[in-house]
């Protein structure tokens, strides 16, 4: 797991969730970005405020934390 100090949670910031640098913008934001199919380099023309890194930290956080627990997937 590499750093990830981009990645804050602070519970007066949108409800705890975590955040990128402190601002308003969630990690799940982006990862919905990611998976409506949007490019980094989308994401970030959109958020100019953004850094490549920020996405990529967001990435990380969010698959690291998928791997903390097991979810049960419905059978078709």
């Amino acid at each position: 797991m590499g750093q990830l100090n981009r990645i804050t949670q602070q519970p007066d910031v949108m409800g705890g969730k975590a955040c990128i640098r402190g601002m308003r913008v969630t990690v799940g934001m982006i990862v919905g970005q990611i998976g409506a199919g949007h490019s980094i380099e989308e994401i970030l023309a959109d958020y100019p405020y953004l850094e490549r890194e920020d996405i990529m930290q967001a990435l990380r956080y969010a698959a690291w934390r998928a791997e903390e627990r097991e979810v049960t997937l419905a059978t078709m």
